[in-house]
């Protein structure tokens, strides 16, 4: 398996993992209360920060265990980087719109809040996903 292949199959791992676990919180918290009213901000920074720390942690272990890979990036690993990002930045696109257009219409800080989070996340989801399919199933031009 191909150390950028490693790589996503990670990203994609700590991102869901890390927005179950900001779901699950704020769901824990809303019991009772109006899910507006719930503290929301402490968790999404948290959850943020520690899916970013995980990640940094788990390419130094991925880079340890292979150190002939880690820094070796070939045409077909950029290609596939790129087709990659090109796959998830769209999720991002919706998601700042339904942003701006909530801010727009006075929505809920929180609702605008989770449309982001859920955005990137979808983003960075979607971003792996086609990374994987395209080392498991080919890429066009190789």
């Amino acid at each position: 398996m191909a150390f950028e292949e490693k790589r996503a199959w990670m990203m994609g791992l700590v991102t869901v993992v890390a927005y179950a676990v900001y779901v699950v919180v704020v769901l824990g918290r809303s019991a009772g209360i109006a899910l507006v009213d719930v503290a929301y901000v402490a968790p999404l920074l948290w959850t943020i920060g520690c899916a970013i720390g995980t990640t940094i942690v788990l390419h130094v272990v991925l880079a340890t265990f292979s150190p002939e890979d880690a820094d070796v990036m070939d045409q077909r690993d950029r290609e596939i980087s790129r087709f990659g990002e090109h796959a998830g930045r769209s999720l991002v696109v919706v998601g700042g719109m339904a942003a701006f257009v909530m801010a727009l219409v006075e929505t809920p800080y929180f609702w605008i809040a989770n449309v982001l989070y859920l955005a990137f996340a979808l983003s960075a989801v979607a971003e792996c996903v086609a990374k994987v399919a395209a080392y498991r199933k080919g890429f066009w031009p190789w």
